[in-house]
């Protein structure tokens, strides 16, 4: 943890983006932060984080935004959108590691209730449910794309939990990715398509 309280390269333009990160590395480092110690980390007057965050719910509610589309990007990113079922597999997988590298993050970013339909954290969430929805909807046209991303989204949730709270061990982490495949495979099984009979 760099010591320095001033955070390099930083001008008044991108303050709160500042203090996001800097709230970021002190949450995943286990130490606790308020606005006030955010603004010495960041060389700040302790006045400056409130233009942009009026408390610590508020500059918490950021982090689990950011959280939430960084997970998203991870997801898709350089990625086709999947076209089997295996594929919908290694989208799970690539949730629950993102779960266990940033553990923090993670539980901070699914521990707090978005408050309405406008809320940042409605729409960064919905984003990633409208993928998933997306991508059932290629993998299984003829089912409910809502209802399979729902069910999807809540098996790589629960055995993502599972795993961070030590029910599920992940010391190893290819047996805790072929823990994932293996699960989704057992719910989610190959689409298998019609035969075409001769005429």
């Amino acid at each position: 943890m760099d010591s320095n309280p001033t955070r390099p390269g930083y001008h008044h333009g991108d303050l709160r983006a500042t203090l996001v990160l800097a709230a970021l590395e002190l949450l995943e480092a286990g130490e606790p932060f308020s606005l006030r110690g955010l603004a010495r980390r960041a060389g700040v007057s302790t006045a400056a984080p409130y233009r942009h965050f009026a408390d610590r719910e508020e500059l918490e509610s950021a982090l689990a935004v950011h959280g939430l589309r960084e997970l998203r990007s991870e997801l898709t990113a350089g990625r086709p959108t999947p076209t089997s079922a295996a594929e919908v597999g290694e989208l799970a997988v690539g949730y629950v590691r993102f779960a266990l590298r940033r553990p923090a993050l993670f539980r901070l970013m699914f521990g707090q209730a978005c408050d309405d339909q406008d809320d940042e954290r409605v729409r960064a969430s919905r984003a990633l449910h409208d993928h998933l929805e997306a991508v059932m909807a290629e993998v299984y046209p003829a089912s409910d794309p809502a209802v399979l991303a729902t069910a999807g989204w809540s098996l790589a949730h629960g055995l993502a939990f599972l795993h961070l709270d030590g029910k599920l061990s992940h010391a190893d982490p290819a047996a805790s990715d072929e823990r994932v495949r293996s699960t989704f495979a057992a719910v989610f099984p190959p689409v298998v398509q019609p035969a075409i009979e001769d005429s």
